[in-house]
């Protein structure tokens, strides 16, 4: 057994659930089941990372990946940052964002970034069930007791414009969810915000950066598979998603 197989040992006892099936938030006429870390669990950043290297992902406390009977369309993927490279169009939302600012602050609450956020969930998902002006579920969707979680606050002068929630696990970045002023949409946030993201995680000498679950045949995740470098996790090990 080699020393990339023994460090998942520390997973070992940690009991995994199952939900029962239930219709597909993202493909019509599929049903999904999800697989979950006993919320219970003593868990911690390192434990964490662990399971992000094995396509798991955090939202507020619970640690899950998709389990699906009889799908497997949803792909956990990551950019390798070392390797990453910008394209055309990428370089062109860096020099729309060239007097855009990022400044990484604590996972708090803050009014200012949880006005930002009700304008683009009003945006985005207006009379969807994700629109919620509860601050304490923002709270939840941003933060959670055992992970170390930051801030990405980019600004236009004092303007703020859109907030990256990142993880930070031991050799990895991981993002969480960003939200933007939608009179800021021009400026492509959301690309820029992976890419300084990425460009923080080459900082701070991080492998990789993890962007949650790609569907092939889903319009909303096509923006993931823009990314050079990036892998997806076939539920064994990683390997090349694309070449863009």
């Amino acid at each position: 057994m080699n020393d990339e197989t023994n460090k998942f040992n520390a997973l070992h006892n940690f009991r995994l659930l199952i939900t029962p099936e239930h219709e597909c938030s993202y493909l019509p006429d599929r049903q999904a089941a999800t697989l979950f870390v006993d919320p219970h669990a003593s868990i911690d950043t390192g434990a964490y990372s662990l399971f992000s290297e094995l396509g798991f992902r955090r939202s507020g406390e619970h640690v899950y990946r998709p389990h699906c009977p009889l799908c497997n369309e949803c792909k956990p993927i990551r950019v390798v940052v070392d390797n990453f490279k910008l394209s055309r169009s990428q370089q062109r939302v860096v020099r729309k964002n060239v007097d855009t600012r990022l400044t990484w602050c604590d996972a708090e609450f803050k009014e200012e970034h949880f006005e930002i956020y009700q304008r683009y969930m009003s945006d985005r998902h207006e009379g969807s069930s994700m629109q919620d002006d509860d601050p304490e579920h923002y709270m939840r969707i941003m933060n959670s007791s055992w992970c170390s979680t930051k801030l990405a606050e980019f600004r236009i002068n004092d303007q703020l414009v859109a907030i990256a929630i990142t993880d930070w696990l031991v050799d990895a970045f991981s993002a969480v969810y960003t939200f933007f002023d939608p009179a800021f949409s021009h400026l492509s946030p959301g690309t820029f915000a992976i890419i300084e993201q990425i460009e923080e995680a080459k900082k701070t000498r991080r492998k990789y950066l993890y962007l949650g679950y790609w569907i092939k045949d889903c319009a909303k995740m096509s923006y993931k598979n823009k990314f050079t470098a990036t892998q997806s996790f076939n539920g064994h090990s990683w390997e090349a998603l694309i070449s863009v």
